[in-house]
C-alpha cells in the first residue's frame, strides 16, 4: 500500500478555506477547486517506490498485474481507470457536458487527424474516452443538470417569452420532446449579442419577481440572479433555468451519465469519474466554446433527477451507479472500530475525510490514515482493514 502525494488544483471558482480545512491548513491565498487522486496525466499523484518518488501514472504500467489486477488491465488498459476528487464550488463552475465512449473517440480521432495538439485551448477532445462521473455531497451541495422533466419546462419558458426567444418557445399542445428542446437551445445560442444582452436583461427581471413569488420556480430565478451577477449578459443564465436545480444534503450523491449538461453550483462534495479530460462547456465561461458539437453531444431529453441513495451494509454505503470505471462507497467508523473486506475488484483509493486510522493489508503491513490523506491499494495487497474512527471513501472499479 502507498501514501499518496496529491496536487491541489487552483481554479477561480474554488474555495479558499474548504480544501485547506480538510488538509489541516489555514485559508488560501488563492481559491483551491480541487483536489486529485489518482494517475490523471494532467496531475498524478506521486508515491514512494524503489526508495525513490514516482509518478502513480508512470508506476502503473510497469507493476500492471499487481497494481491493476488482471480484470482491471484486460478491460481498461494499464492504466487506472478512475479519478478521485475532493471538489470545493465557492462559485458556480461553467455549463458543460462530456461525450460517450463512441463520440469521445470520433472526436479524438477527427482532431488528430486535423493536426490539433492536444494542449491547444481550442482543442475539444483531449483523449478518446467518456466521462461519467458521480457526485457525493460532504457539505449540501447545489446543482444544475440535465433538462427539467417536459411538464416542468411550459412554467420556464414563460420567462422568455414576448422578448427576443420569443419565437423560439415551444407552444400548442405538442408534449415537450427532446427535438423541441434542442430547437430552442440552439435557436439560443445562435441569437446575435445584442439579442443575447436584451434576452437576458428581461429573464433577470422576470426573474426578480419569481424569486419573490414563492413556488419551485422561485429557487431556480434565484440561482439564475446569482448566475446573471457572475456572468452578465451570459446566455447560460437563460439555459440554466432550462435545467435541473438539484440540493444534496451531505451523504447523498447525484450520478451524471455523459451528455447531460450540468453545472456544480456551490458545495463540496467528493467525485468519481472515469479517467478523461473531454469537457464541451455551454456558456458561464470565458472559456472556449463549440457550439456546433455540444449541439452534437447533449442528450435533450427531458430528464427528472433523482439523487442516488446510498446502499448500506454495516459500516459501508454503496453508490450503485452503471459506470464499469468506479464505484465509491463511504465508511463510518466510531469507538475506534474495524471495518474489513476480502471484496477486491482492482486497485483502490481510501480516502479519509475525518479523523484518523490504521490501513492493514493481508500480509500486516499497515499505513497511517488521517483526515485529507489517502491511500493507493494495489489489487496484490488483497484484503485489508481500517481500524480507527472517521469517515472513510472508498473508491475502486465498477466493472
Amino acid at each position: 500500500m502507498f501514501s499518496l502525494e496529491n496536487r491541489v488544483q487552483e481554479y477561480a471558482w474554488g474555495s479558499r478555506e474548504a480544501i485547506a480545512a480538510l488538509l489541516g491548513q489555514g485559508r488560501s491565498d488563492k481559491p483551491q477547486a480541487e483536489l486529485w487522486m489518482g494517475a490523471h496525466p494532467a496531475a498524478s499523484s506521486c508515491i514512494e517506490l524503489d526508495g525513490g518518488r514516482e509518478r502513480l501514472i508512470d508506476a502503473i504500467p510497469r507493476h500492471a498485474d499487481a497494481f491493476l489486477g488482471g480484470p482491471t488491465r484486460d478491460r481498461f488498459g494499464a492504466r487506472l481507470p478512475f479519478l478521485l476528487k475532493v471538489l470545493a464550488a465557492g462559485q458556480p463552475l461553467s455549463l458543460q457536458a462530456h461525450p460517450d465512449e463512441a463520440q469521445a473517440r470520433r472526436g479524438f480521432d477527427a482532431e488528430n487527424a486535423a493536426g490539433i495538439p492536444v494542449d491547444a485551448p481550442e482543442r475539444t477532445y483531449r483523449d478518446p474516452h467518456h466521462k461519467p462521473e458521480l457526485l457525493c455531497a460532504l457539505t449540501p451541495f447545489d446543482a444544475l443538470c440535465g433538462f427539467r422533466p417536459a411538464d416542468a419546462l411550459p412554467e420556464v419558458f414563460e420567462l422568455l417569452a414576448g422578448g427576443p426567444a420569443d419565437a423560439l418557445v415551444p407552444r400548442g399542445a405538442a408534449p415537450v420532446d427532446a427535438a423541441a428542446v434542442a430547437r430552442l437551445f440552439q435557436g439560443l445560442l445562435a441569437l446575435d449579442p445584442a439579442a443575447r444582452r436584451e434576452l437576458v436583461s428581461s429573464v433577470v427581471e422576470a426573474c426578480r419577481a419569481r424569486a419573490q413569488a414563492g413556488g419551485w420556480l422561485a429557487r431556480a430565478s434565484g440561482w439564475a440572479l446569482r448566475l446573471h451577477e457572475l456572468y452578465p449578459g451570459d446566455i447560460g443564465v437563460v439555459i440554466a433555468l432550462l435545467l435541473n436545480d438539484v440540493h444534496l444534503d451531505p451523504g447523498e450523491a447525484l450520478y451524471l451519465p455523459p451528455r447531460r449538461l450540468h453545472a456544480y453550483v456551490h458545495g463540496v462534495g467528493i467525485e468519481i469519474m472515469a479517467s478523461s479530460d473531454n469537457v464541451l462547456r455551454g456558456g458561464l465561461t470565458p472559456k472556449h466554446v463549440n457550439v456546433d458539437e455540444l449541439v452534437r453531444v447533449l442528450d435533450f431529453s427531458p430528464w427528472r433527477v433523482e439523487p442516488v441513495a446510498p446502499r448500506r451494509a454495516g459500516a459501508e454505503s454503496f453508490y450503485d451507479t452503471p459506470a464499469p470505471e468506479f464505484r465509491l462507497s463511504r465508511i463510518e467508523l466510531d469507538a475506534v472500530s474495524t471495518w474489513r473486506t476480502d471484496d477486491r475488484r482492482g486497485p483502490e483509493i481510501v480516502l479519509c475525510t475525518r479523523g484518523h486510522a490504521s490501513l492493514t493489508d493481508a500480509r500486516g503491513l499497515a499505513r497511517d490514515l488521517r483526515q485529507g490523506g489517502s491511500i493507493f491499494v494495489p489489487f496484490a495487497s488483497g484484503g485489508y482493514a481500517i481500524e480507527g474512527d472517521g469517515q472513510f471513501f472508498r473508491a475502486t472499479v465498477g466493472l
